[in-house]
């Protein structure tokens, strides 16, 4: 209960609509009460030969009350359908909201797919249980004691044959309930595990159709697939074999009505127009006693879902804001790490880094694969906090900044190049939005990417595919360089951002932007020999330690781990030896 009371909460906004609803429902159900006992009436009334002005006025309200039943019920639906949109709405919102709090931490330990079933198929579970579970329950409840009351006061022998059944559809509708909760749940994780298996396809089609792997994709979705199929034929053999019994109940039920009633008519206690009148609520009732099961479905459902979403809602952030953080305006630029740990999953990935980074200064990180050259410049935005020591910009801890400013001085072009399904220019200005096209092209030309731009039929209003398929590695990392460049960041930071592009574009970025990076503090992390001539100073990383600090030129005459990557590693044979050759002379 403690979940459903909490997802009716966020239908309290629009609590007046749901009481609307509510009202609607009740008006609904009364009128739907009189119809039965209006139409007793009338058969009464035409066995003992009534007038027609009588038959009419009783004909009329039998018209009137299905028309005013209808409308109310119009009513209800609109108005719960209406609630129940603006809950799902809030519950997407809040679900993203959430996902872009949390930290990578939280992303690296889920399933994209999973993520997605909660935004979806749990959100409408929830969306099914205020429309259709909760305003109809009640109005279904009404239309079962109106009934009840008015075959009470007709005749409490009849009243109590109906009743007499209610006891086995309680106990069936319990039963079903809790089957199918725990079946719905099953489903639910089925449902995100198949989803998962699908976006990996999807995102993944080239490497499947490269390694000739269809069959065996084909074969894990089909069992995903199977799982969730089975699972629902489950619930749907639950709901049946509740749907039958209640049938024969009440099929039951009309025999002994029948035998009751034709008793009462002849002793006299009850008119044929009260037989019919009985049968009428009965078969009125039949029909939401019918719906207990399809009901607890929506409130069994809705506990599901709601545990699935509130288990990312509730989810703590590791990294979170001050209580009242400082909002940093455009920072000069100095940062620097003091006795840095930081560990993942209890494991330490850096140890004890300390150094600095003064605007105008260019830091290069090279260092073998693993060493935590990415984990250390994720740090500086604060993808993830550190586990002891402190990072501080301009000599504030970045712990104490807002996120939204820290993140605003520090530009970062990640090694995984996203890019949205959208436009050039969009892509470019994302982080900008109101740019104008004067600084989105000067953007592209430092990122020697406004050129290739141009040659396109619709030059900066081409349109991206998804992930940005349209364009090759170079040209997505060159349109990433690009969109940071325009956000003007004090603190800049490369990871490995020109890796995908050839030697002679390189080149020229790196000519480009080193008028760009004038003033600014850059870290970047390097693989190629033209980026660490140009560092002021390079920090050499192994097992989450500097090893080594210094310029190119300093330490390619040292013995140790740079030397071994720029002969071993980031150089082919033949310049291999030059550099070799150079150490030695």
């Amino acid at each position: 209960m403690r979940v459903l009371w909490r997802l009716m909460t966020f239908a309290w906004p629009q609590r007046w609509s749901l009481l609307l609803a509510l009202v609607c429902g009740l008006g609904a159900s009364l009128f739907g009460v009189a119809v039965p006992r209006l139409l007793g009436l009338t058969i009464d009334r035409a066995l003992a030969q009534a007038g027609v002005a009588a038959l009419v006025l009783l004909a009329g309200g039998v018209l009137g009350a299905s028309l005013l039943r209808g409308l109310l019920s119009f009513g209800q639906t609109y108005l719960a359908e209406k609630v129940s949109q603006q809950v799902a709405y809030r519950l997407r919102n809040l679900l993203l909201d959430t996902l872009h709090r949390l930290s990578f931490a939280y992303h690296d330990r889920q399933q994209t797919g999973a993520l997605m079933s909660r935004a979806t198929v749990d959100v409408e579970g929830v969306r099914w249980f205020i429309s259709m579970g909760l305003v109809r329950a009640v109005s279904l409840l009404v239309l079962v004691v109106g009934a009840v009351v008015v075959l009470v006061a007709t005749n409490w022998r009849m009243a109590l044959v109906v009743v007499a059944f209610a006891p086995f559809v309680a106990w069936r509708a319990t039963v079903t309930a809790r089957a199918l909760r725990e079946v719905w749940q099953r489903t639910q994780e089925g449902m995100a595990r198949m989803t998962t298996v699908l976006q990996e396809n999807l995102q993944g089609a080239k490497v499947v159709r490269a390694f000739a792997s269809a069959p065996y994709e084909e074969a894990k979705f089909n069992a995903t697939a199977q799982e969730v199929a089975s699972l629902a034929l489950t619930s749907t053999r639950l709901q049946a074999s509740n749907a039958s019994q209640m049938a024969l109940a009440f099929g039951l039920a009309g025999g002994v009505l029948l035998l009751v009633g034709v008793g009462e008519v002849q002793a006299g206690r009850l008119t044929p127009g009260g037989v019919a009148q009985a049968f009428f609520y009965m078969g009125l009732i039949t029909m939401p006693l019918r719906m207990v099961g399809w009901v607890v479905n929506t409130f069994t459902r809705a506990v599901a879902s709601g545990e699935r979403i509130f288990a990312v809602l509730d989810t703590p952030s590791p990294v979170q804001e001050r209580p009242h953080p400082v909002h940093l305006g455009r920072a000069r630029g100095h940062l620097r790490f003091e006795g840095v740990w930081f560990s993942y999953g209890g494991k330490p990935v850096l140890r004890g880094i300390t150094f600095e980074a003064r605007p105008g200064e260019v830091v290069a990180l090279a260092g073998p694969a693993g060493s935590g050259k990415s984990t250390l410049v994720h740090l500086i935005p604060r993808f993830y906090d550190v586990s002891q020591g402190r990072i501080t910009l301009d000599g504030i801890d970045i712990r104490d900044l807002s996120l939204e400013s820290l993140r605003r001085n520090v530009g970062i072009v990640l090694q995984d190049t996203f890019l949205f399904s959208a436009t050039i220019r969009e892509n470019i200005a994302y982080g900008k939005p109101n740019a104008t096209l004067e600084e989105v092209v000067r953007s592209a030309q430092v990122a020697q990417l406004h050129d290739f731009i141009l040659s396109l039929p619709q030059g900066y209003d081409t349109w991206v595919g998804e992930r940005g398929v349209t364009l090759s590695g170079g040209q997505r990392q060159r349109l990433a360089i690009a969109r940071v460049l325009l956000l003007d960041p004090p603190v800049l930071v490369l990871d490995d951002a020109t890796s995908s592009v050839d030697a002679e574009t390189e080149e020229r970025l790196q000519e480009a932007m080193e008028r760009v990076m004038e003033g600014r503090t850059v870290i970047v992390i390097a693989h190629r020999l033209s980026t660490l001539r140009r560092a002021d100073r390079i920090l050499v990383l192994q097992d989450g330690r500097i090893v080594q600090e210094g310029s190119h030129d300093q330490l390619l005459v040292q013995e140790g781990p740079y030397r071994q990557l720029v002969q071993g590693q980031l150089l082919g044979d033949e310049t291999g030896e030059k550099v070799k050759a150079h150490a030695q002379g």
